[in-house]
């Protein structure tokens, strides 16, 4: 079966974000074995300096590479990575699946992640330009998930 992790730092603070997780945790379970990973975020000062922000970013993102699993295709969120419809996302997944039974998501904090862990990505993709806050992200994650699989299994599911 396959293996997804999401790796993200921050945690869910309202109760309808974590009910939304909850649900579509529940929902992916029939396919995939799904593992979050929360991920303490790095307190940011109103007035930021280049090398404080800098500093916080390698700090947060150092502890992501350390949950990476070894032998895992990995997928940064990133404003700059690629959009994809729903349709091709589910291909993406599927053809991703064909080589790696382990794929993981990134998703950094709030000033994002460091070059170095966007360029160690297999690949980067981006829901929207917007900028979104990341508890949202995760459920706009899970939800895509969960719709690239039905799709994969041709199985109904209100768009």
């Amino acid at each position: 079966m396959l293996h997804i992790d999401v790796i993200c730092v921050g945690k869910l603070k309202e109760d309808f974000f974590k009910s939304a997780i909850l649900e579509y945790s529940k929902r992916l379970s029939k396919y995939c074995v799904l593992n979050i990973i929360e991920l303490p975020d790095e307190k940011v000062p109103s007035v930021l300096s280049d090398s404080e922000r800098l500093k916080i970013i390698e700090k947060e993102s150092n502890a992501i590479a350390t949950h990476i699993k070894e032998n895992s295709y990995v997928i940064g969120l990133d404003l700059n990575g690629k959009q994809y419809c729903s349709e091709d996302f589910s291909k993406k997944l599927e053809k991703s699946t064909l080589f790696c039974s382990h794929i993981t998501f990134l998703i950094g904090g709030t000033l994002g992640m460091s070059h170095s862990l966007i360029s160690s990505c297999n690949e980067l993709i981006s829901f929207s330009k917007m900028t979104f806050p990341h508890q949202l992200i995760r459920v706009f994650l899970l939800e895509q998930l969960f719709r690239s699989f039905k799709i994969q299994n041709n199985e109904t599911y209100h768009h």
